[in-house]
């Protein structure tokens, strides 16, 4: 098991934890309120920042609730938060865009991130033709 340093922005929001046997996701929190008219932007404070072992990042995605509950979309779609970015005042920030007019209240659960290990260095080999079954289209269908 692997031990994260982490600092808390605020006393205000739930202590992040892993629930075993449900997902190897954690949720993070909104560390204020938040309101947002429709079409607006914003950078939401998470209330964390985090040491991560070398050679893993962060992934954060929204809840699959968070749409229905807020509104809101996460901007980027999928945030990474790389092992540089492990400073005392690297706070974790989620950006939104706000479909409707909405309000987050602090604490609300509002995204997830799990910590997966770096991909390991690659190389690119070129060449004329590749050899796997040729599915001619788009995606999982082979249709376009």
């Amino acid at each position: 098991m692997e031990t994260i340093k982490i600092k808390y922005f605020t006393d205000k929001i739930e202590k992040l934890s892993y629930i075993e046997g449900k997902s190897d996701w954690i949720d993070l929190r909104s560390a204020e309120d938040v309101d947002l008219k429709k079409g607006e932007y914003r950078l939401i404070a998470l209330g964390v920042a985090m040491e991560l072992p070398a050679g893993y990042e962060a992934h954060i995605v929204p809840r699959s609730s968070t749409y229905k509950n807020f509104g809101i979309i996460q901007t980027n779609h999928h945030g990474i938060v790389d092992g540089s970015y492990c400073g005392d005042n690297d706070q974790w920030y989620m950006p939104v865009y706000a479909l409707r007019d909405t309000h987050i209240s602090l604490n609300d659960r509002i995204c997830q991130f799990r910590i997966v290990e770096n991909q390991p260095k690659i190389l690119f080999q070129e060449v004329d033709a590749l050899e796997g079954a040729d599915r001619g289209g788009f995606g999982s269908t082979g249709k376009q």
